[in-house]
């Protein structure tokens, strides 16, 4: 995780660059743009924000409910402990894509309210991530595998679901308050993710309510 602490530190120094000091990177609102390195721009920041949000919605509401609900409940943990910081990371550097390329787009200083509004909701869905990538998925990772240990000895967590873990749970104060912990964690780590998504769903509704007025006006002229 080394590496990757570095280069998303970079990543976000060079996004915060461009939001606060966008002329430094060549971008200003009174001077004339060569067309193409505004689409160049324009299609990272969609590619980028695209797949965020594709990838949010996907793991949030389709794929981790599918895997929990038809893998072994230790494979299923596994599992998520290999991809939760990958899809956090890969999320991560996506959202500070999407802000370093619509703060280039839409220099802070010269930014109606909307778009610095939009700036908002991409900085904040890159925060949640970086605080899920950070400091709730470590958290969470480590309280599984202590669970799991416990779950061995008792002789589950090679079942489907819960049912279980409530079981043994009532007998076993340790199993006990290890779920109290991790259901806390890990809805913190959750509720990240929903703040993230929903933040990423706002700049959806902007870009289609962008392009519904591009396209009214293209009907009109």
């Amino acid at each position: 995780m080394g590496w990757l602490s570095r280069f998303l530190t970079a990543v976000t120094f060079l996004a915060v660059g461009v939001i606060f000091s966008p002329e430094s990177f060549g971008s200003k609102s009174d001077s004339h743009h060569s067309p193409k390195i505004f689409t160049y721009i324009k299609l990272a920041h969609l590619l980028c924000f695209s797949t965020a949000w594709g990838a949010a919605l996907w793991v949030t509401f389709i794929g981790g409910i599918i895997m929990f609900k038809n893998l072994p409940r230790h494979q299923f943990g596994n599992l998520q402990s290999k991809m939760f910081p990958a899809y956090f990371s890969m999320v991560g550097v996506c959202c500070a894509v999407s802000v370093a390329s619509f703060g280039y787009l839409h220099p802070w200083k010269t930014s109606a309210t909307t778009e610095k509004y939009q700036l908002g909701f991409l900085l904040s869905a890159f925060a949640f991530n970086l605080t899920n990538l950070f400091v709730f998925t470590p958290m969470t990772i480590e309280m599984m595998k202590q669970r799991h240990k416990v779950e061995r000895e008792e002789n589950i967590g090679g079942e489907v679901g819960w049912s279980k873990n409530v079981e043994v749970a009532k007998v076993n104060p340790k199993l006990a308050a290890m779920n109290k912990k991790f259901g806390m964690i890990h809805g913190l780590s959750s509720l990240a993710n929903i703040m993230s998504f929903g933040s990423l769903a706002m700049h959806s509704w902007y870009l289609a309510d962008f392009e519904g007025k591009t396209l009214a006006l293209a009907l009109v002229y």
